[in-house]
């Protein structure tokens, strides 16, 4: 008798690749984890190359062997002759994987520059940049359920209600998204520009370890985990067939890269090992956007926390 062959569910594949990602992230933390216990640190970390990059500190320091628990932290230098004490800010980057991680770099600078940045000049020259701004609108109010849970998740709740108000306008008379007339003057709701590796940057979780993905480029296991969740949240994720969605999505990534190409060309020249540069310049911008979303969520807390017997605050208070 011939076995008939059950149909695959549209999208299953697609589905089954997230299930395996995750879990992969999910060994990495833990394999992490016992082995920076099983060998604390011994050794101060040396520091990096000096690089000419922009958002790189001058006083980061790297450790390619000992993962961090704590994403940076602040040694008080005594001056010996009684003038005070010097306060230096280290960065610590964790790095365990970085052969690993060299190779996929190679290969995202390989892919950017043999594929991703030829197709999206050709692109550049054939559309005119205010379809391609559209285009980047559109996919930026699409990014709208992610940002509006994150806001929610962090308990900013006016940055929710900003979101909301935004995606009501711009779809409705930004013609689906086309357009941004919520960031005028008039209206001046702005995008909040989170997600949901910063939601558990905010409750704690630490950074991790550095990693860099295949396509999707620097990243962290907290990370990863928040882009898993971002991805399940795009409308174009539940397209039918699995590969409509990678191609929207290919196509979201040449229109983003054909409206600023030359900066990763600037950061690339400017450095001695560009690794080192983008490694550094990602953990910090990642650890400075995890630390203003928690002193947001600080100052909301303390302005609900207010009592109604104080009395609206004063415009002297609501400057400071």
């Amino acid at each position: 008798m011939r076995r008939v062959r059950r149909a695959r569910k549209p999208g299953a594949g697609y589905m089954r690749s997230y299930i395996e990602l995750f879990v992969l992230v999910v060994f990495l933390m833990a394999a992490c984890g016992a082995s920076w216990a099983a060998s604390p640190p011994s050794s101060p970390p040396t520091s990096p190359p000096a690089s000419a990059a922009g958002p790189i500190p001058a006083t980061s320091a790297v450790s390619a062997t000992n993962p961090m628990e704590e994403e940076y932290r602040e040694d008080e230098i005594p001056d010996p002759y009684g003038a005070g004490a010097v306060r230096e800010e280290k960065l610590v980057v964790a790095d365990p994987l970085e052969p690993f991680n060299r190779a996929m770099h190679e290969f995202n600078d390989k892919l950017y520059f043999w594929a991703l940045k030829p197709v999206a000049q050709g692109y550049k020259a054939v559309v005119p940049e205010p379809a391609r701004i559209g285009v980047k609108n559109f996919f930026s109010n699409l990014g709208f359920p992610a940002r509006f849970l994150s806001c929610l998740l962090q308990a900013d709740f006016s940055g929710a209600a900003t979101e909301a108000g935004r995606f009501a306008i711009n779809t409705i008379w930004g013609i689906g998204g086309l357009l941004d007339p919520s960031s005028g003057r008039e209206i001046d709701l702005q995008i909040q520009d989170t997600n949901l590796g910063e939601t558990l940057g905010v409750y704690g979780v630490g950074q991790g370890f550095y990693l860099v993905w295949p396509v999707f480029g620097p990243s962290s296991p907290r990370d990863t985990v928040g882009l898993v969740g971002e991805r399940l949240l795009d409308p174009p994720t539940y397209l039918s067939p699995w590969y409509a969605g990678t191609a929207v999505g290919v196509f979201e990534q040449v229109n983003a890269t054909s409206l600023r190409i030359g900066d990763y060309e600037s950061l690339k020249n400017a450095a001695i090992d560009p690794y080192v540069a983008f490694r550094d310049a990602y953990i910090q911008y990642r650890l400075k956007s995890v630390e203003a979303r928690k002193s947001k969520r600080t100052k909301s807390a303390s302005l609900e926390a207010q009592s109604p017997a104080d009395g609206p605050a004063s415009p002297e208070k609501e400057i400071q």
